[in-house]
């Protein structure tokens, strides 16, 4: 970088005008005239001709110069003299620049702070201003925006000896391009800001000093936003309630968490007009950040802008806690009972004579928003602002019979939306009257949980109701399925498969059979099935099921198996899971587009702290193992997901669905001791979300495969005496000729007290009993009981159509086995060889 000493380097206005040449110039003409009239006649001739030679050179120089720009009229130079004389008058500092170090012009002001009044020692900025890094970097970065034809602007903070001894000047520099004047032309400016700055610091120092005096105030002050956030609290206040002054504004406070009970509410419920700024006296408790309540009076104020919606509060807080000694005993008790009436959790209001809400407490602003906002709060009968036609003319009924003076007026219920749904409250209305006007006192109770809970014990009722009834249903279609079943049997044995009539045999047991899947599914849902159930590991047993759920899908949609890390064991019937998961995943495909979709079955461990993430209120915290059954297709509407578990409720065509394959998943799980839940979102998809709790299994239990256990003999003749107690005719009937048939002796009773008889008769000498449950005069687990009591000591096999935990807990200790209803030949005989053997004890 190097110096321009030359003015001609920053100064390039144009000449003025000068008298003396003017007074030359008459003086040549004159001249020329005296020669041409003294000199010689020989002569003048010649001089004239030069005389005129010379001038009209000179006016064909005057011609061009004034072409290329170099000779100018005095208008214009009037302007440009004009122009520059505001440049160089200015006090900013003025300095245009080609390229890096050219310097084209520089104002009074600028070459003042040079130091270089006569046109030597002028610098540019970047060579003028050095100092601190901060300065250095800032003069860096203008020379980069010059650089780059871009403006920008930087503020420095300079020390002598730039501004003179002593003093700390600030300065403001401005860079920008010049297109007009030429490539790269730059101009800076240089303005001494310190005095604006000095006023800015003053004005700064004041507001400390307002805030400091606001802050060690007696008194405690708070600003909040209308979403309720606090932006502003002074320190006094932040004292009472132990807040860090660094942590309000940002977040770390809200109205929610330092006003107590409901009082927020009341804050937010206070209207106006637009344009309207009103002032509130509220007493209320505020709450400390270690929990205790601290009593006080608000002055809140609250503008309105002009489209009604509220702005910013000011909030003035007097402490009213019991050491600030309060004059009056009355005082101190209206302090008191205004904190009673805003922390009482039953909604109180006072009406006047049209129906308009004088006085509410917190709890009946946050029950009854829209009352509190219908008109201000002073609109007639604002209080019915958001209840039904009907529950509107009801409590309005309520309140008229109060302001008639009667005071047995019974209480209302209503309901209402509010939030994030429905809600419901019990009104109480009684008489009052205030200086002689009448009016009436509303007390309300919030319902919303008490309904809801008497709603889910109504719907456990009916559940339970419809469960015993499915479950008698089912019952007794077992009783004549097992007959069904066993005469099939019977009569598939005694003919050839060659025989006209097996086949007809043959789907009589069928049909029999898929009526008992159809009675599991009503035992399911009563909970009353029999469940074998074994330590499992879900991520094996969903992986030997994942082919049939291939199939099961479709090939039009996609099935996506995740499991999660060392999961858990649970214990269930592996059957019964398998029915679960086929279930969801039928249901599932049943939603699905015509394009297709994709069900998604994901597994992992929810552990007991991780339960409240969920949002499930039934779901007890525990350890679980989590199965997600997730699919794209149509979702369920809200209006139905409620009702999905119920039995008989379907969505499907005529034909096409039992409506029992959702309640018999739900059936399978409780029994299980497991939940399930289900989210949907229409157009999006369902996900069907089953907890089974965690099973830690003792050492000798082990995960077993069905290929792993061992197979039933293949020997099914046998000896011993056998006692079958059925007071159904037709299954004992079958039950008897199908083990005399392999070889037992078998008798015969239909109740248990003829089967005590028999059993006396013969000496007790049996070697077991197979006994149905339910019977009339005596049922089997009073027999069983009767038995012990007596000695005898052949082992029993129960048979029902009801689970085996229905009846077990009434049995007395002893070993017993359980076949379930109905049942097969085969499978008879299998358990009597089995319990024979000494090896089926359940």
């Amino acid at each position: 970088m190097t110096d321009r000493a030359a003015p001609t380097a920053f100064d390039r206005s144009e000449r003025p005008g000068s008298a003396g040449l003017v007074l030359a110039l008459v003086f040549a003409v004159v001249v020329v005239l005296g020669v041409f009239f003294l000199a010689p006649a020989a002569l003048a001739p010649r001089f004239v001709m030069l005389a005129l030679a010379l001038f009209g050179v000179a006016g064909v120089f005057f011609l061009f110069a004034y072409a290329v720009g170099l000779i100018q009229f005095s208008a214009r130079a009037a302007r440009n003299d004009l122009t520059k004389l505001i440049a160089d008058s200015t006090t900013e500092g003025l300095l245009v620049t080609k390229g890096d170090t050219q310097i084209a012009y520089a104002n009074d002001a600028y070459m003042a702070l040079c130091g270089a009044r006569d046109g030597s020692g002028l610098q540019v900025v970047e060579r003028l201003f050095s100092g601190p890094p901060e300065v250095s970097e800032a003069i860096y970065r203008l020379a980069q925006a010059a650089r780059s034809g871009t403006a920008h602007v930087e503020d420095l903070r300079l020390s002598p000896p730039l501004t003179g001894v002593g003093a700390v000047g600030w300065y403001r520099i401005k860079v920008r391009p010049l297109p007009q004047a030429g490539p790269r032309a730059t101009l800076w400016r240089v303005g001494d800001v310190t005095g604006e700055r000095q006023r800015q610091e003053g004005v700064f120092q004041e507001l400390q000093h307002a805030i400091d005096f606001l802050d060690h105030a007696p008194a405690g002050f708070f600003s909040a936003d209308p979403d309720g956030s606090v932006s502003y609290m002074n320190k006094t206040l932040a004292g009472w309630l132990g807040y860090d002054l660094t942590q309000v504004g940002s977040g770390g406070a809200s109205l929610g968490s330092i006003v107590a009970n409901n009082g927020a509410a009341l804050l937010a419920a206070v209207s106006g007009s637009p344009g309207e700024v009103r002032t509130d006296q509220i007493d209320i408790d505020l709450r400390c950040r270690n929990g205790r309540s601290l009593p006080v009076r608000l002055l809140h104020q609250v503008a309105f802008g002009q489209d009604g919606a509220a702005g910013s509060s000011r909030t003035l807080v007097l402490n009213r806690a019991a050491g600030e000694k309060p004059e009056e005993d009355l005082r101190a008790a209206e302090v008191r009972f205004a904190r009673f009436f805003n922390s009482t959790p039953m909604a109180i209001a006072t009406l006047d004579a049209d129906g308009r809400v004088q006085d509410s407490n917190a709890a009946f602003a946050k029950l009854l928003p829209k009352a509190l906002k219908a008109g201000h709060g002073r609109e007639q009968w604002s209080l019915l602002a958001g209840l039904s036609e009907r529950d509107a003319e009801a409590l309005r009924k309520a309140v008229q019979d109060a302001l008639e003076g009667k005071s047995d007026v019974k209480p209302v219920n209503v309901s209402f939306e509010e939030g994030a749904g429905p809600r419901s409250a019990r009104f109480f209305v009684s008489p009052a009257e205030d200086s002689g006007q009448k009016g009436a006192t509303i007390y309300a109770l919030d319902t919303t949980e008490q309904r809801k809970l008497q709603e889910e014990f109504a719907q456990s009722q009916k559940m339970n109701a419809v469960g015993q009834l499915a479950g008698g249903i089912a019952h007794d279609f077992n009783n004549m399925l097992t007959a069904i079943i066993g005469y099939s049997d019977l009569l598939l044995s005694s003919h050839r498969p060659t025989d006209p009539a097996f086949r007809d045999i043959r789907q009589i047991k069928e049909t029999a059979n898929r009526a008992a899947g159809l009675t599991r599914q009503l035992l399911a849902f009563s909970r009353r099935q029999t469940l074998r159930p074994q330590v499992l590991q879900l991520g094996d047993t969903l992986s030997e099921l994942q082919i049939l759920l291939r199939r099961v899908v479709g090939e039009k949609n996609e099935l996506d198996l995740r499991h999660g890390r060392d999961l858990w064991y649970v214990k269930a019937d592996t059957t019964q899971f398998e029915q679960v998961i086929i279930n969801l995943v039928v249901n599932a495909r049943d939603a699905m587009p015509e394009s297709g979709g994709r069900v998604q079955i994901r597994t992992r461990n929810v552990s007991k702290d991780d339960c409240a993430s969920f949002g499930e209120a039934h779901l007890v915290a525990a350890d679980y193992v989590l199965v997600e059954v997730e699919d794209n297709g149509s979702g369920i509407p809200p209006e139905v997901i409620e009702k999905i578990f119920e039995p008989f409720f379907t969505t499907k065509e005529v034909g096409k669905g039992t409506g029992l394959g959702l309640s018999t998943v739900f059936g399978i799980v409780k029994q299980s001791g497991g939940f399930i839940f289900a989210s949907s979102e229409v157009g999006r998809g369902t996900v069907f979300r089953i907890f089974l709790p965690r099973y830690i299994p003792e050492a000798k239990e082990t995960p077993q495969k069905e290929s792993e256990a061992p197979k039933a003999a293949a020997d099914y003749t046998g000896q011993g005496v056998i006692l079958l107690v059925e007071d159904e005719d037709a299954v004992r009937s079958i039950g008897a000729r199908a083990l005399k048939s392999r070889g037992f002796t078998v008798l015969e009773a239909t109740t248990g007290l003829e089967a005590l008889e028999v059993v006396e008769e013969v000496g007790g000498k049996v070697d077991l009993i197979v006994s149905d449950v339910v019977m009339p005069e005596m049922d089997g687990p009073t027999m069983f009981a009767e038995l012990r009591k007596r000695g005898i000591a052949a082992k029993v096999i129960f048979v029902s159509g009801y689970a085996e935990e229905a009846f077990a807990k009434n049995l007395p200790e002893g070993d017993f086995g359980f076949l379930p209803k109905p049942f097969s030949i085969k499978q008879l005989i299998e358990t009597v060889k089995s319990h024979m053997a000494g090896d089926g004890a359940a």
